[in-house]
């Protein structure tokens, strides 16, 4: 066992810091508590912060372009992922819907999911976070009033949902990320419950297939996990938000490693929220509260 940034690992390798950029400010290149991230596989780095801008960077930071979601006044979004044809979807948190943008910033209007408050098929609450399996179908997720995951087909037709506020195992409480395995697993960041639950949604209806994690702050416990990403290989990522720690799981939901203390330093960590791999499996780390990205080795 060895100390890496305040964290147990059982690998004494296993991670390490490897670059830190961004500052505080609302010019370009800088960020104003930056929420979401995503990465492209041409290795460009999508982050939206509270200006509802976003902005795309390359892997070491060099800022490349930038544009606003379309309102902003009532919130801004706080989730972003790419979808098959390399589209960057926005989940548009305070106008209850799914955003698509082309990846020089044109937004693709026909393919928006939603824009209504709401209990019923293809209305939302506040929408965290928006993904797309290997075959098309998109799953969104919201907190609120309803606390559920809503699946849609690829022309953006309602299927099912499920989910409900508790803490009951199949329900959420602030659902915040979401992430799809190999195998089109959902994996859902049930934040406010201090856990991960995995269901197959394949069917006509999700099925719960496991839940990991309570509250703490031991190996595999968590404490307000923002944060999900898949590596592309056998490999889950998770930022905790309460913690200031990202944990890193295999794909039983076993956790083999984290990183990250609370601190303002170069390798702490003050409330990240989101974390996305690159090309080459390096992990950028929102550091929201610093205003800034980490990128790790583990």
């Amino acid at each position: 066992m060895a100390i890496h940034s305040g964290c147990l690992t059982q690998t004494p390798t296993s991670s390490r810091l490897d670059m830190v950029w961004g500052q505080r400010g609302i010019g370009r290149g800088r960020f104003q508590k930056p929420r979401a991230i995503t990465i492209d596989d041409k290795n460009q780095v999508y982050v939206v912060d509270m200006t509802a801008r976003i902005q795309v960077f390359d892997c070491d930071g060099k800022f490349l372009r930038s544009w606003q979601t379309p309102k902003f006044k009532h919130g801004k979004p706080c989730g972003l992922s790419i979808d098959n044809q390399g589209n960057l979807l926005v989940a548009d948190t305070h106008y209850f819907r799914m955003l698509v943008y082309h990846p020089d910033g044109t937004l693709l209007t026909k393919r928006t999911i939603g824009g209504t408050c709401g209990p019923g098929p293809g209305q939302f609450g506040f929408v965290t976070d928006v993904v797309q399996d290997s075959t098309g179908n998109y799953y969104i997720s919201e907190y609120g009033e309803y606390d559920r995951i809503q699946k849609f087909n690829a022309d953006g037709e309602f299927l099912f949902q499920w989910g409900g506020h508790g803490w009951k195992p199949g329900q959420f409480v602030r659902p915040q990320s979401i992430a799809v395995d190999q195998e089109d697993r959902i994996w859902i960041a049930d934040a406010c419950n201090h856990r991960l639950q995995l269901f197959d949604a394949s069917g006509d209806k999700a099925n719960l297939l496991h839940i990991w994690g309570k509250e703490g702050s031991k190996l595999g416990e968590f404490k307000y996990p923002y944060g999900i990403h898949f590596d592309g290989g056998q490999h889950l990522y998770v930022s905790e938000f309460g913690n200031h720690r990202v944990q890193k799981l295999a794909i039983n939901g076993q956790s083999i490693a984290c990183w990250g203390t609370h601190g303002r330093g170069p390798g702490e960590l003050h409330g990240p929220w989101a974390l996305a791999s690159d090309q080459s499996g390096r992990i950028h780390v929102l550091d929201t509260y610093n205003h800034r990205v980490q990128r790790i080795i583990f």
